[in-house]
C-alpha cells in the first residue's frame, strides 16, 4: 500500500469512529436520457476519494467508469459540480460515470453495450472508495444501486407479427392519439427495441422494425412493400394520429427513410430523422441490391494499424456512381440529418452534403436541417450511452467476425449524443405535435 493511500485510509479510519461517508444519488430510478446527481458527504476536508460506477451487461460483461475527486472544505464531493482529477473522465462532468463506461480490464475485446430486454432496467452500482490508487482492491465506503430505464411506466409494448412484418410497437402512456414513428436501425440486423421504447416514453408511438435477421439477410423482408406495410401498421393503429407519422433511421435505416419519403405512393411521412446518413440505393432494385453494390466494391475495404476494418472507402467508391442514389429531390417533408465528422464506417457527412446540394437545386433547402459534430463517429446513440470507437461485427458476405472501426473520440462523441438527442426531440415536437408542418413549395 502506498504511503499516500495509507495516510488516506488512516484519516478515514479515524473519521469512521464518529461518522461514515454518505453517498446519495438522485434520482435512483431515472430514464436513460435523464441526468442524475451524485453527492458524497461526511468526508474530511481535502480528502481524496474515487467515485466509481459498475454495470453488468446482459451478456455478463462488466463495465465501469470512475473519477478521482478531493472533498471541499465542507467534506463534500459533488460529481455535478466538482472537478474529476482523472479516471475514465476528467473535469466537471455530471454524467461522466455513465458516458465514459468501458469494459473492465481483462474483458473480451470489441464489446458493445446495448440493452436487449427493455422491460428491465439497466442496473448501475455507484460506489465511493478511499484515495485515488488501488481502489478496486478495497471494500467501498458506501454504495447506491441505481436504475436506468428505456421504457417509462405506462408504456405499452406490443409484439408485431402481421402481414410478414416483424417488430415491436411501443405506445406512450395515456389514451392518445399520439404521433407515430417507424424506427429502423442499420445493417447489423436483429430487433433492437431500446430507442423505440425511449421515444414512446417521450410521447411517440414507435415501431422498432426488424428487417434483417442478426445472422443472415432475409430478402423477403427487404422488399419495398415490407417497409410500406410497416409504416401502415403504425399509421392505422387506433392510438396513432394517421397524418402525423414520421420515419427514424440510422445508417442503412436512413436509406430506407430517404427511399420511402422519395418514392413511395403509400408512405407520406410527416418528417424524417436520419442518423449517419446513407443515400446509396441502386435504382430499380430491392434494398438487397444495396449489399450487392457494396460487396462489388469490397476491394475498398481496408484495415488500420490495429486491424480495425474501415468501410468508409466502400461508400466513397459507390458514391462515384451517380445513378446509385436515392432521388432525394423528390422528398417533400422536413428532414433532420445527424452526422459525425469522424465517421469511419461510412461517408455520412459527404452523403449529407450531397443531399443538401440536391435539395437546394430543387428549391427545397428549407426542408433540410443538418447537425454535424466534430470528433463524433458512426454510432450516435441516445444520450449518456458509452462510446464505442470499434466493436465486433459479423460480416454478412462471409460470416467472418471482424472489428469494425466506427470512429469518434469519447468526450466529443458523448457531447454530440446529448446535444443531438435534445435537438431530435425538438424537431419531432415541431413537426409531429405542432401544426402546421413545413411542406415543400409545389
Amino acid at each position: 500500500m502506498s504511503a499516500s493511500l495509507l495516510k488516506d485510509t488512516r484519516q478515514l479510519s479515524a473519521m469512521s469512529e464518529i461518522v461514515y461517508p454518505i453517498l446519495s444519488v438522485s434520482p435512483t430510478r431515472a430514464m436513460v436520457d435523464e441526468k442524475i446527481k451524485v453527492l458524497v458527504e461526511n468526508l474530511p476536508p481535502g480528502c481524496p476519494v474515487t467515485v466509481r460506477s459498475v454495470h453488468q451487461s446482459e451478456d455478463k460483461d462488466c463495465w465501469e467508469a470512475y473519477g478521482h475527486y478531493i472533498s471541499d472544505h465542507r467534506g463534500i464531493v459533488s460529481v455535478s459540480e466538482d472537478l474529476s482529477f482523472g479516471g475514465t473522465y476528467s473535469g466537471i462532468e455530471p454524467m461522466g460515470l455513465l458516458w465514459s463506461m468501458r469494459p473492465v480490464p481483462g474483458s473480451r475485446k470489441g464489446l458493445r453495450l446495448r440493452k436487449l430486454n427493455i422491460r428491465t432496467p439497466m442496473l448501475v452500482d455507484i460506489s465511493v472508495y478511499s484515495g485515488h490508487e488501488d481502489f478496486t482492491d478495497q471494500t467501498p465506503l458506501a454504495s447506491v444501486l441505481t436504475e436506468r430505464w428505456y421504457m417509462a411506466p405506462g408504456v405499452k409494448r406490443i409484439e408485431i407479427q402481421e402481414e410478414r412484418v416483424r417488430g415491436t410497437l411501443f405506445i406512450p402512456p395515456g389514451p392518445g392519439p399520439f404521433p407515430g414513428l417507424l424506427d429502423m436501425w442499420g445493417g447489423g440486423g436483429g430487433l433492437l427495441e431500446y430507442r423505440s421504447a425511449l421515444l414512446a416514453s417521450r410521447g411517440y408511438a414507435s415501431l422498432a422494425l426488424e428487417y434483417l435477421s442478426a445472422d443472415e439477410h432475409r430478402p423477403t423482408k427487404m422488399e419495398f412493400s415490407y417497409f410500406e406495410t410497416a409504416f401502415s401498421i403504425v399509421k392505422e393503429h387506433p392510438q396513432v394520429m394517421a397524418d402525423r407519422v414520421g420515419i427514424f433511421g440510422l445508417s442503412l435505416g436512413s436509406v430506407v427513410a430517404f427511399l420511402l419519403a422519395a418514392e413511395s405512393t403509400i408512405v407520406k411521412p410527416r418528417c424524417i430523422v436520419c442518423i449517419s446518413s446513407n443515400n446509396i440505393y441502386p435504382r430499380k432494385k430491392t434494398l438487397k441490391g444495396f449489399f450487392d453494390e457494396v460487396y462489388r466494391h469490397s476491394d475498398s475495404i481496408h484495415a488500420d494499424e490495429n486491424d480495425f476494418v474501415i468501410w468508409k472507402g466502400v461508400g466513397l467508391a459507390v458514391m462515384e456512381d451517380t445513378q446509385a442514389r436515392v432521388n432525394v429531390g423528390k422528398i417533400n417533408c422536413p428532414m433532420l440529418l445527424v452526422n459525425g465528422l469522424d465517421d469511419q464506417n461510412w461517408p455520412s457527412v459527404e452523403a449529407g452534403q450531397e443531399v443538401a446540394t440536391v435539395m437546394s437545386a430543387e428549391g427545397k433547402e428549407h426542408l433540410l436541417s443538418k447537425l454535424e459534430y466534430p470528433g463524433t463517429g458512426h454510432l450516435i446513440e441516445p444520450p449518456f450511452s458509452p462510446h464505442f470507437r470499434a466493436t465486433n461485427f459479423i460480416m454478412h458476405s462471409n460470416k467472418q467476425k471482424v472489428t469494425l472501426l466506427w470512429g469518434g473520440q469519447t468526450k466529443p462523441h458523448s457531447d454530440a449524443q446529448e446535444d443531438a438527442w435534445k435537438k431530435i426531440l425538438s424537431f419531432l415536437q415541431l413537426h409531429l405535435y405542432c401544426s402546421p408542418s413545413i411542406t415543400a413549395k409545389l
